[in-house]
This record gives structure tokens, sequence and C-alpha cells, in this order.
């Protein structure tokens, strides 16, 4: 019996890689490199004339926590990781919205540029709303993979999903970071969207969000420059619509194939967050069009090969947990690149993978994890049932094995006692 357990453990431990794990493994391992790249890049040059030094603090501080966050989605991708998180998604979500209130707390919140987002224990800060995201997403699919009746409309909804991600996002937006609280509102509406939410009760919740969204935006009157500025940033290019028209310049300097790698001219001292918000801006001057595009392309493999995981996925909560997490990590990017590109306001959200911020980078990172760890969990499902039976699984999602004779009181097959049928009729003519 012994031997036989181990035979199995070495099978399990030689059977290959879906194609889904490793066009994600690939694919976040290259935005990675372009990140380290791109990152030291964006930042010796003006922390070098600002602080003196070798320049390469913000690249030391980027590999760092990319190797620690390498060993967490590392871990998180192992067989028990998803069960381990299933467990713990209450608790993680009650530490995320108990670090939210801290944040507003005075002398316990670090204020950064006019925000108050972070939390500071000596050298090393922390985002708690990057720790948000991914919590509410998890709390999200627990919730409605376990109680689909809940799915029904926007008044069963509303207890208790819409409440604790309300609560979220207003604490996320009065830090002020719109952005985030973009990034998880697009997130939510398109997990319920596959989860399987009617269209009238999507509209009336976009309905409700955008105007939340326009409040905030109205109460501020930074945020209202921010809209005019986007509108027309070159009206406004020395005062609001700074940031925007700098990295136009930067954009339309590179050309098709770019400068050269190092050779921006706007990440000096004119594009302001050149390594974190506006990271593309630089790849555009010095990649040209080709650089930008090769981006998108790793974050489509990322897109097509996350919807194929759930497509694949064992049972419904890995099926919506996959849908959930490709699209947290897909809509921030479309948020930054948007903003980038001037076809959408400035969120302060930064490009996933390779813009400069540790929390960010963290928790991408973590999530890519359970990603991998759907991935291979739906693989070993589909090995573990019967080879006559494999091609009988329901839309390879729903966990349950389908026979074309499941129905039948005497177990015989319908093509078998129909065929005997005929027979007897054939006897008696």
């Amino acid at each position: 019996m012994a031997l036989v357990r181990a035979d199995q453990a070495t099978a399990k431990k030689r059977q290959p890689k879906p194609v889904e794990y490793n066009i994600l493994l690939t694919a976040t391992l290259c935005l990675l490199a372009a990140g380290a790249v791109m990152v030291y890049s964006a930042s010796s040059a003006r922390t070098l004339l600002e602080s003196g030094g070798d320049g390469t603090g913000y690249l030391v501080k980027y590999v760092v926590y990319g190797a620690i966050g390498l060993v967490v989605m590392q871990a998180l991708a192992r067989g028990g990781g998803l069960d381990f998180v299933r467990r713990i998604t209450p608790g993680l979500l009650a530490i995320a919205l108990v670090l939210l209130v801290a944040v507003k707390l005075p002398g316990v919140g670090v204020r950064i540029n006019g925000a108050q987002r972070w939390l500071s224990a000596g050298p090393l800060q922390f985002q708690p709303s990057e720790l948000m995201k991914l919590a509410l997403v998890l709390y999200a699919v627990s919730l409605l993979a376990a109680h689909p009746s809940k799915l029904r409309g926007l008044v069963s909804l509303r207890s208790p999903l819409l409440i604790v991600s309300c609560a979220a996002i207003v604490l996320i937006a009065s830090q002020p970071d719109l952005g985030t609280a973009l990034v998880i509102v697009f997130t939510l509406f398109t997990l319920l969207l596959v989860a399987g939410v009617p269209m009238r009760v999507l509209y009336t919740m976009a309905g409700i969000a955008a105007a939340i969204v326009l409040v905030f935006v109205l109460i501020e009157p930074y945020r209202a420059a921010r809209l005019t500025a986007f509108l027309n940033p070159w009206a406004h290019s020395d005062s609001i619509g700074f940031q925007s028209v700098q990295g136009q310049i930067a954009l339309g300097s590179g050309g098709l194939f770019g400068v050269g790698l190092g050779e921006s001219v706007q990440k000096v001292f004119y594009l302001p967050e050149a390594h974190t918000d506006f990271i593309l801006a630089v790849i555009g001057e010095e990649l040209g069009v080709a650089g930008i595009c090769g981006v998108l392309f790793l974050y489509g493999l990322i897109g097509y090969a996350g919807l194929r995981t759930a497509k694949a996925a064992a049972t419904r909560y890995a099926q919506l947990l996959a849908a959930g997490l490709t699209a947290l990590i897909l809509c921030q990017a479309l948020l930054n690149v948007s903003a980038v590109l001037g076809i959408a306001p400035l969120t302060g959200v930064p490009l996933p993978f390779i813009s400069s911020g540790s929390s960010s980078l963290l928790v991408l990172l973590a999530t890519m994890g359970l990603l991998l760890n759907v991935a291979t969990r739906s693989m070993s499902h589909l090995a573990a049932l019967p080879e006559q039976d494999s091609d009988l699984v329901d839309a390879r999602g729903s966990g349950r094995v389908q026979s074309a004779d499941s129905g039948r009181r005497d177990g015989r097959a319908r093509g078998a006692r129909a065929g005997g049928r005929r027979a007897a009729e054939g006897g008696r003519g």
C-alpha cells in the first residue's frame, strides 16, 4: 500500500502543467523582467541627480518585493493554497477593513502628496486598499458560489455583498484613492456578470455606481479639475494637465520603435511619477509603439489563459475565482493604459507587475498565485476522471460526470434497448 501511494505521488509530481498554467507563468515573468528594466530606466537618472548615489534605489526595492511576491505566488500556487485561502477569506476581509479605518486615524495613516493611503512601520510602507481589492474578490466569489439564489435581484444582492463592498469603496475613495475604488467597481461588475446576474440588475448597479462616482468628483475641486484637464489637457498644460501633456509628448517622441532603451528625455524632471503611474509613457518613448504592443500582448495572454482557466475549472467556486482574479488584473491594467494614452482621466493606479509599488506588486503576485492554483487543480481534476468518461464532463466546469444513459432504471444502454425492441417486433412480425 505504501508503495502504491508513493507511485501515485510520484505520478502526480510528474504530471505536466496545463498550457494555461504555462502561459500565465510565462507572461507574469516577462512582465516582471520588463518591470525591473523599466523601473531602473525611469528612476535612475532622476534619483541620481536629486539625491546622488548610484540611482538603483527603486530597482533594488522592486527586486526585493518582487522576490518576496514570487515566493508568495509559488506558495499559493501549490495544491492546498486554494482551500487555505477560502478558509481565511472572512478574516482577511476583516483585517483589510480594520486597516482601511486605521489609515484614516490621525497619527496612524501616512500622508504623501496630499493623500492619506499608507500605513508605516519604520522604512516599510503598506497600502491597505491593495489588500482590500483581493479580499473583496475572494469574499464575493465565496458568497456567490455558496448562495446562487442571491443572484436573482438587487435586493437579494444587497446583503451582505453590496453593503460590505460599498463600505470598502467609500473608505478607499475618501483617502482619496478614486482609482483603486474604480478598479474594485469594474472587477466586481465583471464578476457579477460572469456569475449570471441579470442584466437589468447590472444596469441598475452601474447607474448607482456612476452617480456615486459623480458625487465624489464634484465634492472635490481637484477631481473636477482632473476631469476638465482630461477633456482638454493642453489648455491646462502648466497646471492640472501637466502630467497628461508630458505623457503624450513622451509617447509621441517614441515613434514606432522608440528612441532607445534608457534614452528617454521626459523621465528626467519633465514627467511626474515616471516609474509608477506613467511608466507606460517611458516605455512608449524608449521602445515606441512596438514596446507598448508587447506589453499589451502579455496582458492579452493573461486574459486568454485566465478565461480558459475559468472555463476548465472543476467547481463553481474555482470558476468564479479564476474569472474574478483575471478581471482584477486586467481592469487595473486597462485603467492605467487608458489614462496614459489620454482616453480616460488620470486615476493614479500602477501598471500591474511593471510599475514600482511594493503593495501592488505583492498583492498582484499573490493574485497570480491563486490563478495558477486554479489552473493546476483543473488539470488534476480532469486527470482523475475515468478515461471513458473524460469527454462527458459538463462544460469542464461543473465537476459532475454526466453519463449518457444515467436516467435508465435498468442501467442498460439506450441504443441496445431500442435495438432489442426492434428485434422483438421483427420476430413477432
